[in-house]
């Protein structure tokens, strides 16, 4: 039987698709073994969003080489797309694929195994892309939580983001194609994460809407969760608040990029908001929404960042107040406007701002998470080892639920203490929710 092994980096979207692949994999008669043995294919899904993403990338390849000299080995997705011309002449890559034609994978590797003479380079122009590529998948093997990707491609074009030009124009799953794979992946997993390079903008080339997919999730039985993957301030909807509100299988709990909390860092950024409407909105969802966790992502040493910017950025974050922040030192990428301006920071500054920002955030959510202790909350019950189970609350807080609990169960719990970073709780009447 040929073995092949996976190596997925960056997003949910690259998750959504490895796993695809995999399935359609095993389909064909291949087994799947993992990216640290042996195997006769290796496929490395590439990141390209930043510098280190794309070394890691590079890495495996290499990895794979090591590992079995006589391999077949695949590249695909973002850094794909971006370097094709330069991984066909530098790497020893056996089939390169970028941000479109995945569901064409388990065939050409097929075709690839029987040929083996030149790399197979079917690598098409993405920003022309019309059409969402559809990838089936039945579950994630091994995982409580599902992602489905219901979008591709962004058109924001910010200055530092190289995604536009790997993953191409937005576009989006048919509402009713996304229903239907909701509810496939429903029978095994309570609860999915909505995916997308642009989650938020989901369904505006096919007349729907994010609310809408969400609003027809909501009557999946089996479905106890619907999470939101990462979404723009500027695209959460009164209407997708007020279902909110009334639906309590939505996670309260929003990830919401800011990037830089200085207004004159955003504008050379590109971002479509300032840091007062970015408060303003935070606020009323945090007014609407009882107990909602809102973290976020930030970009440090953004070209021309002066120390005066970043401490307003800091006095920013100090008083939007997040549950967490995921933080970047800012990582140029070529071919992007930010590459191309003057006023590159340092590298031992933007590590040190991100440490001061890492810092901040790491008491932050322990505070976040302190205030829970003595309230309810619903955990989705993940593992469960020596008579403690694990799982994440509706606002995505890691909680260890004393007593023997089955992988996929809602339960009630009430938090008494922390040990560590994790909030643990004694589950209320016994019984799932």
């Amino acid at each position: 039987m040929t073995t092949v092994a996976i190596s997925t980096l960056g997003c949910k979207v690259n998750a959504y698709e490895s796993e695809s692949t995999a399935q359609a994999l095993r389909q064909r008669g291949y087994q799947t073994v993992d990216f640290k043995e042996k195997a006769d294919v290796y496929i490395i899904f590439t990141c390209a969003v930043t510098n280190t993403a794309a070394s890691k990338s590079r890495q495996k390849i290499h990895q794979a080489r090591r590992q079995n000299p006589n391999a077949l080995v695949c590249a695909v997705g973002c850094y794909v797309q971006i370097h094709a011309e330069q991984m066909s002449e530098q790497e020893k890559i056996d089939l390169l694929i970028g941000s479109s034609g995945k569901d064409k994978l388990p065939q050409l590797i097929d075709q690839a195994l029987q040929q083996r003479q030149v790399p197979i380079v079917p690598i098409q122009d993405v920003r022309q892309a019309a059409e969402f590529e559809m990838l089936p998948l039945d579950e994630f093997e091994h995982q409580t939580r599902a992602y489905l990707k219901v979008q591709d491609g962004c058109n924001q074009f910010c200055a530092y983001c190289i995604i536009p030009y790997a993953r191409g124009r937005e576009r989006s799953l048919p509402l009713d194609e996304a229903l239907q794979e909701a509810r496939r992946l429903a029978q095994k997993h309570k609860e999915i994460v909505l995916a997308g390079i642009h989650t938020g903008r989901y369904g505006k080339d096919r007349n729907t809407s994010l609310t809408e997919l969400i609003r027809g999730m909501g009557s999946i039985e089996s479905l106890k969760r619907i999470r939101i993957s990462s979404i723009e301030i500027t695209e959460i909807t009164d209407e997708l608040l007020e279902l909110m509100e009334k639906q309590p299988k939505i996670a309260r709990h929003l990830h919401i990029p800011l990037q830089a909390g200085c207004d004159a860092t955003l504008k050379r950024m590109g971002r479509p908001y300032t840091t007062q409407q970015f408060l303003r909105r935070v606020e009323e969802i945090r007014a609407r929404i009882e107990g909602i966790s809102i973290s976020t992502d930030l970009i440090v040493g953004f070209p021309q960042e002066s120390d005066e910017e970043f401490a307003a950025t800091m006095a920013f974050l100090k008083q939007i107040r997040f549950s967490f922040c995921h933080v970047f030192p800012f990582s140029a990428k070529t071919g992007t406007p930010a590459q191309r301006m003057s006023g590159q920071i340092p590298a031992n500054i933007k590590k040190q701002r991100a440490q001061e920002v890492g810092e901040f955030s790491r008491s932050s959510y322990y505070e976040v998470k302190s205030r829970w202790i003595g309230k309810a909350v619903d955990v989705l019950i993940e593992t469960c080892e020596n008579g403690v189970s694990f799982g994440h609350s509706s606002e995505y807080l890691p909680v260890q639920v004393e007593g023997q609990w089955a992988s996929g169960q809602l339960v009630r719990a009430c938090c008494t203490h922390m040990i560590g970073d994790q909030l643990v709780a004694q589950a209320q009447g016994g019984q799932e929710k």
